[in-house]
């Protein structure tokens, strides 16, 4: 429990003490996303990897907005794509992002949902004659070995965590120093009170 919100519910706050309170609880919320952005930082080194296959697999379920408060059910190939890892000799599955691997673990890439499964199957058909077409590019592996697959584009560097974490963390501290000042304030005016009755 926050030293701020011990011994009172969140009804007995004045109005002044709310708008540095609540902005700043709902500022810790960044900290499963900064968690989520630090565990994908791990394809850190640049390698160059080589082409051995490219296919469609299956497809799989999605759903897409088609209005406020409506969803429908489509479908999307699974385009799975295997590449050797010249550094290393590894035979690896190839993802489009870190995220694509978070949407489905099966597939190297995922086109957008839409009604028309046509459409994401000729989106996947061109990306997989691309694939076919540059046999050999740039991809990024994890030097520690701990993640067993490589990605082509990086969406998370340090330099993207280093912001998403330096910044709330800023204004989560500087809220916690307004709500201590305003805190203090309200001591040393009591203080002050009870001085004033002794004097008296």
């Amino acid at each position: 429990m926050f030293i701020w919100t011990s011994g009172r519910s969140s009804t007995s706050y004045r109005h002044d003490e709310k708008r540095h309170i609540f902005p700043n609880i709902r500022c810790l919320t960044y900290i499963p996303n900064g968690i989520s952005k630090l565990q994908s930082v791990v394809w850190t080194e640049e390698a160059q990897c080589s082409l051995l296959n490219a296919s469609i697999t299956e497809t799989f379920n999605c759903s897409f907005s088609c209005g406020p408060d409506c969803w429908k059910i489509s479908q999307y190939p699974c385009l799975q794509v295997y590449v050797n890892l010249t550094s290393s000799g590894q035979k690896l599955l190839l993802y489009h992002t870190e995220e694509t691997m978070k949407i489905n673990s099966e597939c190297s890439y995922i086109p957008k949902c839409g009604k028309n499964y046509e459409e994401s199957m000729s989106v996947v058909n061109v990306v997989m004659e691309n694939f076919r077409k540059y046999q050999r590019f740039s991809c990024f592996y994890d030097p520690e070995g701990t993640q067993k697959n490589v990605i082509l584009t990086k969406l998370y560097s340090s330099n993207v965590l280093f912001h998403s974490l330096f910044w709330p963390t800023c204004m989560m501290i500087g809220g916690v120093a307004i709500v201590a000042m305003v805190k203090l304030t309200q001591y040393l005016s009591l203080l002050c009170e009870r001085i004033q009755r002794i004097n008296r």
